[in-house]
């Protein structure tokens, strides 16, 4: 019962917030700051609730009114309070950041309805992992994604935010099509919109119509989780968006397509063909590499970050493809390893996301731009912020002990151990996959290695980067946050694991908890395959760099400190001399320019001889394959249909009379049949 009345103060609570921030938008600072304070206290209540369920197993609660479409109710399990966990407490660390971020919009935007929407998102996220009506699901849904519409557009003075928006939100609502479509299917063989009749109506449906479901939703979330070919909408809208909301959209939004891909595939649908997981792994390797290839070329920070987004929720297909492919043969306990991995990585990625879109947001605030290219030297003038950054990066990286690093690793040990598998071909699948995910790893390292080089090292590359000062307080606050808990969800992952099993058991059969940890150290669940110990890796780490340091400084000596210009062969060293970002990433572009397709550009605008060239202009862009490809032909084929079918516009009252009764007579026709 006390649950019970905590999520519906949870419900209630960020509603409440933004009735009253939308009618204090005219006293600006008010606003913010009630606007932050009710989403922080709502996100504390949701971290209080999903500790509660763990301890307590479950939580159903309905709406006390009566609905066409049976009880409207919200159902709370340990997969639901895991993903509302992890929502809250990257919203917790955002709220606080947004204290800071959202003031240097007073005087140019409604900061008070940016503070109403945010607590309406967050109340949406809620809300959507915890519905277990089909109808209250899509409303919620359907809220969640107009929200984050009306945020993205928040600025929508910028040129290009409002046709980012409108991107969006037209992919996000084929999307909720193709859902819809799935859910109505599924009621009409249960006869129930209640989540909890799907499963046995699931078992009484033809394999063709049950895969048709399959593929409605994997499509439909897949849409919103960012896969590709329906990945074009999150490097568009998250540069548009304020950095706060663009930290909740990538750390914790897209991770609501998951949990429903979770929630279909082991609960609502159950795993029963191989094909299944098969195909979303091939998904997912797919997006993670493309995904991680767009981000190391990228030039703009939160385009980077975005097409980062697109990489992980690959991963995350990838561990859940082959939890599935696991869970078809019958291996229970691999399964549930692989779905513990993807688990891991889902909270691994709102850590690591969520911070860096929030140290992103911070350059952004300190040097008003987003351009790698102009910005440099950040880490003498931002030094806190320049750390956090790096541990964020560290994480994304998968450096270890940092908890990107323990995800990756998991991921690794359950597909490594795919030799128990007894068909030969999903063998050799699962290890091209393996490899691409190494592929994926490594070229991941490189791009985090560019932004933070480029951002933060070296000097100045404009005035607004030589200018930048370090954010207020509130921000910094955020953003360590995220940093340490980057930090303690790798060192303590051996306590953090035994609670995913609790997540993992009831979906793929077998909980596998005394097999994984053992003390300290993290093992394999089939034989002695290999192990980890995170916190001996952290002491490790640290005893050396202490050891080197002391070793430097008894044998090294004092000496004297002498500051001189670097050797510049004759050429004064200036920012045009240093390393571009575009130049770190060329030789990845030239090795897979049958990917990128590149459009190269050289001119000489001065040249007083065929032997000396004064002035030179050499340019390089990357052609949006799938926009010119996909989307362009088939927005000209929408166009083109719209215009034909145009023609039944006559402006004709009597015309449009005679379409209704023609119409009718179809229908009654049709059901009379």
């Amino acid at each position: 019962m006390f649950v019970d009345q905590l999520f519906l103060a949870l419900i209630v609570l960020p509603f409440a917030g933004a009735i009253l921030a939308a009618t204090l938008n005219g006293h600006a600072k008010t606003s913010v700051r009630i606007a932050f304070t009710v989403s922080s206290l709502s996100s504390l209540l949701g971290l209080a609730v999903a500790f509660l369920i763990f301890l307590d197993g479950e939580m159903r609660w309905e709406l006390p009114f009566s609905s066409p479409f049976g009880p409207l109710s919200f159902y709370l399990d340990t997969l639901a309070a895991f993903f509302l966990g992890t929502i809250s407490v990257v919203t917790f660390a955002v709220s606080v950041y947004s204290f800071g971020y959202a003031n240097h919009y007073e005087g140019k935007y409604p900061v008070g309805l940016l503070g109403a929407m945010f607590n309406i998102f967050f109340s949406s996220m809620v809300m959507v992992v915890s519905s277990s009506n089909a109808i209250l699901f899509l409303i919620m849904w359907e809220t969640m994604s107009l929200s984050s519409f009306f945020l993205v557009i928040f600025e929508h003075r910028q040129e290009g935010t409002v046709g980012s928006g409108l991107f969006y939100l037209i992919m996000t609502h084929i999307g909720t099509a193709a859902i819809g479509m799935g859910l109505l299917l599924m009621y009409v063989n249960s006869g129930s919109f209640d989540l909890s009749s799907f499963p046995g109506a699931a078992q009484g449906m033809s394999d063709v119509l049950r895969s048709a479901v399959f593929l409605l939703w994997l499509v439909g979330f897949g849409a919103k989780a960012g896969i590709v070919p329906l990945h074009v909408w999150l490097p568009m809208a998250h540069p548009a968006a304020p950095s706060n909301v663009s930290a909740l959209m990538s750390a914790v939004m897209v991770k609501t397509a998951i949990y429903m891909l979770i929630r279909c595939c082991f609960g609502l649908l159950g795993v029963q063909d191989t094909w299944w997981g098969i195909t979303v792994l091939a998904i997912g390797c797919v997006s993670a590499l493309l995904g991680v290839m767009y981000a190391l070329i990228e030039s703009d920070i939160k385009r980077m970050l975005a097409f980062s987004t697109v990489e992980n929720v690959g991963i995350m297909l990838i561990a859940l493809g082959v939890a599935m492919v696991f869970g078809s043969y019958g291996l229970k306990e691999l399964a549930g390893l692989a779905l513990i991995a993807c688990l891991m990585h889902v909270l691994s990625h709102a850590l690591f996301k969520s911070l860096l879109f929030m140290g992103a947001g911070s350059v952004l605030l300190a040097t008003h731009t987003k351009d790698m290219e102009r910005l440099g030297g950040l880490a003498k003038r931002m030094p806190y912020t320049g750390a956090m950054f790096l541990i964020g990066a560290l994480s994304a990286s998968a450096i270890p002990p940092l908890s990107g690093f323990i995800s990756e690793w998991l991921i690794f040990q359950a597909m490594l151990q795919s030799f128990s598998i007894p068909d030969a071909m999903v063998k050799i699948l699962i290890t091209v996959a393996l490899g691409t995910l190494a592929i994926t790893g490594a070229l991941a390292a490189a791009a985090f290695l560019k932004v933070f080089g480029i951002t933060f090292l070296a000097r100045p590359r404009s005035r607004d980067a030589d200018e930048a000062r370090e954010v207020p307080k509130s921000m910094l606050l955020g953003m360590g946050l995220m940093a340490a808990l980057c930090v303690l969800a790798g060192v303590l992952s051996f306590a953090i694991l035994p609670g995913l099993d609790q997540v993992s058991a009831p979906l793929a059969g077998a909980s596998i908890a005394d097999s994984l940890v053992n003390g300290i150290e993290i093992v394999p669940t089939v034989g002695e395959f290999s192990q980890a110990s995170p916190p001996l890796i952290a002491v490790i780490i640290l005893a050396v760099m202490g050891l080197v340091l002391t070793l430097s400084q008894a044998y090294g000596g004092r000496r004297k400190v002498v500051r001189a210009d670097t050797w510049d062969c004759g050429t004064p060293l200036t920012a045009r001399t240093e390393y571009s970002g575009r130049g770190f990433s060329n030789p990845i572009n030239r090795m897979f320019s049958w990917v990128y397709r590149p459009i190269r550009t050289f001119r000489a605008t001065r040249s007083p001889s065929p032997y000396i060239r004064t002035e030179m202009r050499y340019t390089s862009t990357t052609q949006p394959v799938f926009e010119k490809y996909l989307y362009g032909p088939t927005e000209a084929g929408v166009r083109w249909a719209a215009k034909k079918i145009s023609v039944i516009q006559t402006g004709s009252i009597q015309t449009y009379l005679g379409y209704i009764f023609v119409v009718l007579v179809l229908l009654l026709v049709a059901l009379r049949l």
